[in-house]
């Protein structure tokens, strides 16, 4: 069996999470739509990732995110799942859930199918909140990645929610 099963460049975005949350004291968490459990997959191939990594949760369906999260079913249905309140929302809700400093949220469109004019496959969206700082504070933001494929829309979220998770 391989070192990893994931790529390298992920899995070192994931140690120099660990290390600089590490140094800074710091707890995080991750609420995961579109990545499906990569980003704590990532975090958790580094050996001592327990000192920093608190939870990870795959809210994958809309139930999930509202029964998991708390994230309100009228944000879901005014909103929708790929929005900045949503993220926003499941950022704040894994916060609420676990004892994190951090929290990073991700949902999106990874495709093939599922998009659409206003939200095309390749649509992510992203929040990080963090304990002690006001909900208003929350920092989301929206990409779009132009990949080929479901795998590289992922990779790219992952990534990108990796950089969130930096200190």
């Amino acid at each position: 069996m391989p070192d990893a099963l994931l790529p390298k460049e992920l899995v070192e975005k994931a140690q120099q999470v660990v290390d600089a949350n590490r140094a800074a004291g710091k707890r995080i968490a991750v609420a995961e739509s579109c990545t499906g459990g990569l980003v704590s997959a990532a975090i958790t191939e580094i050996a001592g990732s327990s000192d920093v990594f608190e939870a990870g949760y795959v809210t994958y369906s809309n139930a999930a995110k509202i029964a998991d999260l708390h994230v309100s079913q009228e944000v879901v249905e005014t909103f929708g799942a790929v929005s900045i309140a949503t993220a926003w929302a499941m950022a704040r809700g894994a916060l609420q859930a676990s004892e994190a400093d951090t929290a990073v949220a991700i949902t999106g469109v990874a495709g093939p199918g599922g998009g659409s004019p206003s939200k095309p496959v390749g649509t992510v969206v992203f929040a990080k909140a963090e304990r002690g700082k006001d909900p208003s504070q929350i920092v989301a933001d929206q990409k779009f990645f132009d990949e080929p494929n479901r795998a590289g829309v992922r990779f790219q979220a992952a990534l990108c929610a990796l950089e969130l998770l930096m200190p």
